[in-house]
């Protein structure tokens, strides 16, 4: 089987069984006891729990929300094209960052002088970073885009 074919056949799993728990780890660890948050059936939890009072973010479409609302006023994030949002805005200046190729931008940047992190093979690296001593978090499976936005704010705002 070619690389692409089981790619694709991974990812249609995992959509029709519903998503694994992943774990966001502190530094390059793999500890339970250094779980800083997880995320499992678009919900984001403080540490290994999975209780509904733990919840700090909840994913639903392209959107990101406050703990476990799903009100458009408790919206925090809309993701489009890569495009993270404010709120419930798609308009251009409103954009908070972009992902592109493995890199979160200022804004709408794409240089790499505004480069704000760098993931790579499950890790995520300050600015333009790939030395281990620079990595901010790690994680342990397949992250949606939306997830990864939800991680990003949980790690930058909630600790």
């Amino acid at each position: 089987m070619k690389s692409g074919t089981v790619l694709l056949s991974i990812f249609l799993l995992l959509t029709y069984c519903g998503y694994a728990q992943v774990k966001v780890f502190k530094g390059t660890s793999t500890y339970s006891s250094d779980v800083l948050f997880n995320i499992e059936d678009g919900e984001v939890y403080k540490k290994n729990s999975t209780y509904s009072s733990d919840v700090i973010l909840t994913i639903r479409k392209n959107k990101i929300y406050k703990e476990n609302s799903s009100y458009s006023s408790d919206v925090l994030y809309t993701i489009v094209d890569g495009k993270v949002y404010k709120g419930n805005s798609t308009y251009s200046s409103d954009i908070v960052f972009t992902i592109k190729d493995g890199k979160v931008y200022k804004k709408t940047s794409t240089y790499s002088s505004d480069v704000l992190a760098t993931i790579k093979d499950l890790r995520v690296y300050k600015e333009n970073s790939s030395y281990s001593s620079d990595i901010l978090f790690s994680y342990n499976g397949f992250l949606t885009l939306e997830e990864f936005v939800a991680i990003w704010h949980v790690f930058k705002y909630e600790f």
